[in-house]
């Protein structure tokens, strides 16, 4: 087979215990993520929350709700947890050894499929092991970690499914896709990577058809569910009023820069709200006096109380004493959606220039955001935390809230992007597909996810450290497994020409890494 350097004679699980180098990195990284995890907790003994977020999590797992404003799958996931313990220490360490273990069964699934050079394993091992961004996900109560865990989990499955596929391969394929569309949106975008998979695996059609079919059956199981929950207490069918809300959060942000003069009229069904947003942009022109007015791509106007979006909500639903809170932001999710997706058809331009520009620079090198600061820069939670793990007040043994160790992330996540668009262009214009078609598959694979990702983040979501934690991981591996195999091949072109000098031609076969 072309490019075949799968250890055909050796599993996975002799690979890494038979084999006594692989079985020494395993006992030295864990050695490492246990001293890294004691040191830590030593100086944050408490999670942090970010308020509300955290909440919302903790409100949907203690009260059990069937749905809430996030996804529910981190909930769950909590308040199965509790069963054991209800100790906050005890989830901020499984969360962290979760977050480990999966991005060591990833590294090791690259290692054993495409062999990349010692040095590149070492230098992967320690960017992920001694990774700080890991620590500081797994302390904080936020789905951001857990699904960090699982998308690793997810994409290293896929290169199984594309190298060595099974039925064991792909039931657990379709329950970790399930698990990430229960935990946050982004994974609606899993399903077109997964069918690039199954395109370019070497199993044969009923097997593609009971892996794809199962794995998209227990998501749109979950997807059935979740709308016809909505449908009963909000009388719309829809999956997500969260997209409504964000859609209008976007827009206006591109909205507020359309001068007065310039506006065009609206439907009689958004006239109210539209006079409501205009009248409020018309009265906080001060950027001095109103600073959040100054920030570009953010999330501000979707969940600020005192904005026009729950204004207007609030407006509504004056005369309405029945309906709880949940059940008016679920309502307001169409009306939003339409809203937002028409005032950004109706100024493309403005949306391009100050949402989706400053956007896409917010994804090259995200903010580290509420990372930045340990709990928000506060000292309390809210009392649903005494209910769920016996305290109040949260402190740290470290000077002050702000933390320093992850200031350097959007440095290395804008130099990961460009470093693996320059290795793309290169491995194409050397046709280095041609010496490996296992690689191929893994680069076309990663690099349409690059491409997915980037427009559904650019477009849908302000971008964030902790919502591109994946990306940015799959990059850093994928820039430096490419350039170590851009190496590797013009090494072996340089053989080539040494052996003979008076070829005019290289005769193209395959290489053996």
């Amino acid at each position: 087979m072309n490019g075949q350097i799968l250890h055909e004679n050796t599993s996975f699980k002799e690979f890494i215990w038979g084999n006594f180098k692989n079985r020494r990195i395993i006992k030295l990284t864990s050695i490492a993520i246990l001293i890294q995890l004691v040191v830590f907790k030593y100086f944050y003994p408490y999670p942090s929350f970010i308020h509300d977020d955290s909440f919302v999590y903790l409100e949907t797992a203690y009260k059990n709700f069937g749905i809430n404003s996030y996804l529910v799958g981190y909930s769950r996931f909590l308040r199965l947890f509790s069963v054991f313990t209800s100790s906050d220490t005890a989830l901020v360490v499984f969360q962290y050894l979760l977050i480990q273990c999966s991005s060591l069964f990833f590294l090791f699934t690259i290692f054993y499929f495409h062999s990349p050079s010692k040095i590149v394993q070492i230098i992967l091992l320690c960017f992920m092991v001694l990774n700080p961004l890991f620590l500081f996900l797994a302390n904080l109560i936020s789905s951001d970690g857990f699904f960090l865990a699982i998308s690793l989990i997810w994409f290293g499955l896929l290169v199984w499914i594309i190298n060595k596929p099974s039925r064991n391969i792909l039931v657990w394929h379709a329950v970790i896709l399930f698990i990430a569309f229960t935990v946050r949106y982004n994974a609606l975008i899993y399903p077109i990577i997964t069918i690039l998979a199954f395109l370019k695996s070497s199993m044969n059609v009923r097997q593609k058809i009971f892996g794809l079919g199962t794995a998209f059956f227990c998501c749109l199981m979950f997807v059935t569910y979740t709308t016809l929950k909505y449908k009963t207490i909000s009388g719309y069918w829809q999956y997500a009023p969260f997209s409504g809300w964000q859609l209008s959060n976007n827009a206006m942000y591109a909205y507020r820069y359309v001068d007065s003069a310039n506006r065009k009229p609206v439907p009689n069904e958004f006239k109210r709200l539209d006079e409501s947003i205009r009248k409020y942009f018309d009265s906080t022109r001060n950027v001095l006096r109103f600073p959040k007015e100054n920030l570009q791509a953010s999330t501000f106007y979707m969940w600020d109380r005192s904005l026009p979006l729950y204004h207007y909500r609030n407006m509504v639903f004056a005369k309405d004493s029945i309906s709880t809170d949940f059940q008016k932001w679920a309502m307001m999710g169409p009306l939003y959606k339409s809203y937002g997706l028409y005032i950004i058809k109706q100024y493309p331009d403005y949306f391009a220039r100050y949402f989706l520009w400053p956007n896409a620079n917010k994804y090259y090198a995200p903010p580290v955001e509420y990372l930045q600061k340990y709990n928000a820069g506060i000292d309390s939670a809210v009392p649903l935390t005494a209910e769920w793990f016996g305290y109040y007040k949260v402190h740290s043994r470290v000077k002050g809230y702000k933390t320093r160790l992850l200031d350097f992330y959007p440095i290395i996540s804008g130099m990961m992007n460009l470093v693996f668009l320059a290795s793309l262009i290169a491995y194409f214009l050397l046709k280095g597909y041609g010496f490996n078609s296992r690689f191929y598959k893994m680069i076309l694979l990663t690099g349409t996810f690059w491409i997915v990702n980037a427009a559904f983040s650019i477009f849908s979501t302000a971008s964030a450290l902790r919502f591109l934690a994946f990306p940015i991981l799959l990059m850093t591996i994928s820039s430096l497994t490419l350039i170590d195999y851009l190496c590797k091949i013009a090494i072996k072109t340089d053989v080539n020409k040494a052996l003979k000098p008076d070829s005019r031609r290289i005769e193209t076969g395959t290489i053996q890494f």
